[in-house]
């Protein structure tokens, strides 16, 4: 492999990331306001149980990086308020993240121009390490901000 492809490799992935991330957080929040396709809860993820019990996310969330606050964005790394607004704010701040893993993670096609196979499969092992952890905590926060929100309006509507 030539230097300009040693190059392009530890250097595409990181503006990939950042050109990404700062394109989302660009975005209008409307674009974010529901759950999509996507975005949306699946039965498979048990109301967050697949990703506490057998991920054990919570254990290693904590160490994933935030980049949103690096491109001007808000931080998402813990909750700072029970306020609904804030809530509802942040359950957009996550599905913005979620999408955002999941085009870094559809870049990868443009590695295997390059490369050759063993290669593209480094560059798939990273691509997978670097989004599918992100991916995950996003998809947990939200389930379990979103049953804070339901708690939070059901004692509210309670008399």
């Amino acid at each position: 492999m030539s230097a300009i492809v040693w190059a392009a490799n530890p250097l595409g992935w990181p503006f990939i990331h950042l050109f990404i991330g700062y394109v989302a957080l660009r975005l209008p929040s409307s674009l974010f306001a529901h759950d999509t396709w996507l975005t949306a809860p699946r039965r498979r993820e048990r109301d967050g149980r697949f990703y506490r019990d057998w991920l054990a996310i919570r254990r290693w969330k904590s160490l994933l990086p935030d980049g949103a606050p690096w491109l001007g964005g808000p931080a998402k790394k813990m909750i700072y308020s029970r306020n609904s607004s804030y809530l509802v704010r942040f359950l957009v701040e996550t599905r913005r993240a979620e999408v955002a893993h999941w085009a870094m993670l559809c870049c990868l096609p443009i590695f295997f121009l390059w490369n050759p196979p063993w290669a593209c499969f480094v560059m798939a092992a990273y691509a997978l390490a670097a989004n599918l952890p992100c991916i995950a905590a996003q998809r947990y926060n939200r389930i379990a901000v979103s049953r804070a929100i339901r708690n939070v309006h059901g004692a509210l509507t309670c008399p």
